[in-house]
């Protein structure tokens, strides 16, 4: 399913932290949202799933517009993993996976068979089924990630937004997260810092600096050294990876007392 930002404007306080941004995301492309501290992904995604309303501009989910249509029916097509989640509640991980069904139930309803069947399956997409009867304030941050990408995934979104996901991940759980991302053909934008990551899995990648976006692409045409430079502050060399033929990133300050070149 497509989604798409037009003219989206919000403003905190006296502050613009999104300035006119448009953008869309066509129906199974994994988009990269890359850019600095404060430059405005977190808030995009939260005009998406209705936690930061803009004050100017529309998005959609294919015909629906989110701000015009009900936090029920929004949930039946977007799932969200946030890098803020607070879930240290007395449920098994099972429990909390079942949660991500609750908008495709009648209102009071208890979860059916197919429910918890999807819930186990979801568990093991993200090699989180050892986890499945363990509390959850048991779990470390890594397992806590799993668990709580399983509950989106169990939502069975059109639209996938994932928050830093890969935030308390050992490597082979990040490589594993984003890899099932790219094959579930879902619509997906995924807010990373790891520009290598990014350049590996995003079909096309969105590069914000101060609440614009600056740069829309290709990874390839997106990350080029200037442009790292000038939106990082900091030195870069395009590499290619040998095998997967993919952009590898390599990143350094710049020398003390030297501009960057």
């Amino acid at each position: 399913m497509r989604l798409e930002f037009t003219d989206v404007t919000v403003r905190l306080g006296d502050r613009t932290v999104l300035d006119q941004v448009s953008l869309h995301v066509a129906p199974g492309e994994v988009l990269g949202l890359l850019g600095p501290n404060g430059s405005g992904k977190s808030t995009l995604l939260r005009t998406v799933y209705r936690t930061v309303r803009p004050h100017r501009g529309t998005v959609r989910v294919g015909e629906l517009d989110v701000w015009r249509s009900g936090v029920r029916e929004v949930a039946r097509h977007v799932a969200v993993l946030t890098q803020d989640h607070s879930v240290d509640v007395e449920l098994d991980a099972l429990d909390l996976v079942l949660l991500g069904r609750i908008p495709h139930r009648r209102l009071g309803g208890t979860a059916r068979r197919d429910d918890l069947a999807l819930a186990r399956q979801s568990l093991a997409r993200v090699d989180a089924s050892h986890l499945a009867h363990r509390p959850v304030p048991t779990l470390s941050g890594g397992e806590r990630q799993r668990v709580l990408l399983a509950r989106a995934l169990a939502q069975q979104p059109h639209v996938l937004l994932l928050d830093e996901p890969t935030n308390h991940l050992d490597i082979a759980h990040q490589l594993h997260l984003l890899h099932l991302v790219r094959e579930l053909g879902t619509t997906a934008v995924v807010a990373l810092h790891d520009l290598t990551l990014a350049a590996t899995y995003c079909d096309r990648i969105a590069l914000l600096q101060h609440g614009q976006v600056v740069a829309h692409g290709s990874p390839r045409d997106v990350l080029t050294e200037t442009r790292v430079r000038d939106v990082y502050d900091v030195t870069c060399d395009v590499l290619t990876h040998p095998r997967t033929g993919r952009a590898l990133l390599a990143l350094d300050l710049p020398p003390q007392g030297a501009e960057t070149p």
